[in-house]
């Protein structure tokens, strides 16, 4: 299982038990925080540095 995997599935299952440590509405906005900020500071980025990302990220999957 890949790095990336084990730490997709453990995203989950934090994700699923915040849902009964904290209220619903608590849990949404960390697992919404939890994606949104990193779009956004993707979002922000000029479209150069946004190419260099795409480069690095094609460049680690081997293409």
């Amino acid at each position: 299982m890949s790095t990336g995997t084990k730490i997709a599935i453990g995203g989950v299952v934090v994700g699923l038990l915040t849902l009964f440590v904290f209220p619903w509405w608590l849990s949404t906005l960390i697992i919404l925080g939890a994606i949104g900020l990193p779009v956004a500071g993707y979002l922000l980025l000029d479209p150069s540095q946004r190419k260099r990302v795409n480069r690095q990220a094609r460049k680690r999957i081997g293409s």
